[in-house]
């Protein structure tokens, strides 16, 4: 790396210093400028050989050895190099506005065989189909601006957890239990809160959304939400709800508590009461400016009550907001929401901040191809949370630098070394 003045050149070693004091250990300090680095320019593969090359061409093999030891094996806390990234980067996302959105997420990394931590025939979003693969469970802060990941974490199958051989071939810590996706991100919500962080509603798709402990959850921690739910969700219309415990007529026994349900007396799915409104329910809503035009769809919103177990309450679910799409020429509607936002909320916000996860999937996209987010090809449960990190200190550093003047070339002080003739990385497909 050259010596010139460049503002973004001094900005990078500050940030390298703040990173050092989380991660502790003065020699920590040149594989952590390596590794950011090596993450930050370009180059097709980014696993740790490519980027030692690109690095310091004339010391592939030792260089190599430093960067691989600092990943998988050197003993710091990834949570507090997220915590320094995500501080970093917030910094420049209230410079262009508050906090509109915590959004939580899972990422799925495909992997063949059994043996890299984590992985297994599950979900993965990135081929939108069930197939081998890793996943982790993310939260990030949003604003229509940017956004800033704040928290990772490898979602661990039950398979897994209980088979004793993998863990330990793995290294995942003792303490590491099975927790279901929206348990973990529960988790995070509560780190984020005892770190302070700005509160702002919650998003998530229907993989969380459908979970009501989760949604309990959130309204527990004195957090709104607007998260997705599945077709089949039941509620009650506008007006209607659970039927009240019947009459104790005296006698022995207890009063009875729960409320109740007969069979004429039901519940209804939000795909049925989607498809019972009138043409004057729906209106079109424009909530941003896409590359290919005005990013907008059919919508309609109401008050619902949540059905889910109430005869096994004595109390009836509070009211929230139904939010449904229906775009024109779909033969029925597409996506359903529930939001705890005040009812009254306009259309447009509420649709908006429904519609915000763009920011996120855009991030993890670039995460995965320009960064290298998908690129380890370690085993380990320590190389795996590490390398997730550092990937996302290195894209709070470039995210910041866009976010300020957006110079023309935020990163010019980083040029690739030439590599060393014929230098050709060993199979970037070994890990399974």
């Amino acid at each position: 790396m050259g010596r010139e003045r460049w503002p973004e050149a001094e900005r990078f070693e500050e940030y390298l210093g703040l990173l050092s004091e989380a991660i502790g250990h003065a020699d920590r300090r040149e594989p952590l400028r390596a590794y950011l680095t090596g993450l930050l320019l370009a180059g097709e593969r980014k696993s740790i050989e490519p980027m030692a090359a690109r690095v310091d061409p004339r010391h592939v093999s030792i260089r190599h050895q430093s960067m691989h030891h600092f990943v998988a094996n050197a003993p710091w806390d990834e949570s507090a190099v997220i915590a320094v990234a995500r501080e970093y980067a917030l910094s420049q996302l209230e410079r262009h506005g508050p906090v509109a959105a915590w959004i939580v997420d899972d990422s799925g990394f495909p992997k063949k065989g059994n043996h890299s931590v984590g992985v297994g025939r599950q979900y993965c979003g990135s081929l939108g189909k069930q197939d081998n693969c890793q996943v982790a469970v993310t939260l990030s802060l949003v604003n229509p601006t940017m956004s800033v990941p704040c928290a990772y974490r490898l979602y661990l199958p039950e398979a897994w957890a209980k088979d004793r051989a993998r863990r330990r071939g793995a290294g995942v810590p003792e303490q590491i239990d099975f927790q279901t996706k929206p348990e973990l991100a529960l988790a995070q919500v509560d780190q984020l809160l005892a770190d302070g962080l700005p509160r702002a509603p919650l998003v998530g798709d229907a993989g969380y959304g459908s979970a009501t402990e989760f949604r309990d959850g959130i309204s527990a921690r004195g957090l709104p939400y607007t998260m997705g739910i599945m077709r089949d969700t039941t509620v009650w219309p506008q007006g209607q709800g659970p039927l009240p415990p019947p009459r104790h007529r005296g006698g022995r026994g207890q009063p009875a508590k729960r409320l109740r349900r007969d069979p004429d007396h039901q519940p209804v799915s939000v795909r049925a009461l989607a498809r019972g409104l009138d043409q004057t329910s729906w209106q079109v809503v424009r909530w941003r400016e896409g590359t290919k035009g005005a990013m907008q769809s059919r919508f309609a919103v109401m008050s619902v009550r949540p059905a889910h177990r109430d005869h096994l309450r004595v109390t009836p679910r509070e009211a929230e907001l139904l939010l449904i799409e229906w775009p024109l020429g779909e033969s029925e509607p597409t996506r359903y929401w529930l939001s705890t936002l005040p009812h009254g909320t306009d259309i447009k916000e509420l649709v908006g901040l429904a519609k915000i996860r763009w920011r996120i999937e855009r991030d993890y996209q670039e995460l995965k191809d320009e960064i290298g987010l998908d690129h380890y090809e370690g085993r380990g449960w320590r190389g795996f949370h590490h390398h997730g990190a550092l990937c996302i200190a290195a894209y709070a550093f470039l995210a910041a630098e866009r976010a300020r003047l957006s110079p023309p070339a935020p990163l010019a002080f980083l040029r690739t070394a030439a590599l060393p003739k014929g230098f050709r990385p060993r199979g970037a497909a070994r890990a399974s």
